[in-house]
């Protein structure tokens, strides 16, 4: 009703097609909630997919798939603007409205990267307060986390010396999150992991220390004075350096 007509208006001007995506980019945080509520859509479909008026709709629709197919539309949709736009731009050099298709790619794939750390933070349990109070989410992602504590028994730090924990880490504005990763049976949305809470710094106690001696792909995040410290290892040194940016903003 809104967006198709818009583009409708473009059909002779596609390279300034990405004007039409900037002027909806704010209906667009919409796709976050949507696929945030997916795993409720498909589990209250699998219990009433059978129902008479599931298939009385359809028949009177003239449908040829069911409605589940359907509900997993916006989710393809989205992915697949980023890839158009990226398509677009490749035949747009120089052109006018590059600028714009740019930046409507730029607003998209921000919008994918919230899509994706949504549905990560909805699998966190045993988060006892609000976890919309701590602000935007800013990353998530998977570490190997090492901790050396003052308070800690000598024999708990030797041990945590060397044998790294598997943590995933939530990067809030006002605090990180550390979870372990549990991984989970079943089908479609209910395969995907989940994440049992274990504890959480609030930034406005925590340091940063960017590089750690003989490791390009090791941080140190410590608290309260290094009263506490993990030193963290990323896949790569490229998620490190991000990781360190976003900290590095937080903290400034």
């Amino acid at each position: 009703r809104i967006f198709l007509r818009e583009l409708e208006n473009y059909v002779e001007y596609p390279e300034l097609v990405g004007r039409c995506f900037l002027d909806q980019m704010e209906d667009f945080q919409i796709y976050e909630k949507y696929c945030q509520n997916k795993p409720r859509s498909e589990s209250l479909w699998r219990q009433f997919s059978d129902s008479v008026f599931f298939q009385e709709c359809q028949r009177k629709l003239d449908h040829k798939l069911s409605l589940d197919s359907y509900l997993l539309k916006p989710v393809q949709r989205i992915t697949k603007y980023q890839l158009l736009l990226k398509e677009m731009l490749k035949y747009s050099k120089n052109c006018e409205g590059a600028e714009d298709l740019q930046e409507a790619l730029t607003s998209i794939l921000g919008i994918l990267k919230a899509v994706n750390d949504s549905m990560h933070q909805i699998a966190i349990t045993g988060y006892d307060g609000n976890l919309n109070e701590l602000g935007k989410l800013l990353m998530q992602g998977s570490f190997n986390v090492w901790t050396d504590h003052k308070k800690g028994h000598s024999k708990v730090k030797d041990l945590a010396r060397f044998k790294p924990m598997q943590r995933h880490l939530f990067l809030h504005e006002k605090a990180v999150l550390f979870c372990k990763k549990r991984e989970e049976n079943g089908e479609g949305y209910e395969k995907a992991p989940s994440y049992s809470y274990k504890h959480s710094l609030n930034m406005a106690a925590v340091g940063i220390t960017e590089n750690v001696k003989g490791d390009a792909k090791k941080f140190e995040i410590w608290y309260n004075a290094r009263e506490e410290v993990y030193i963290i290892q990323a896949p790569t040194p490229e998620v490190k350096a991000t990781w360190v940016n976003e900290i590095r903003k937080v903290l400034t």
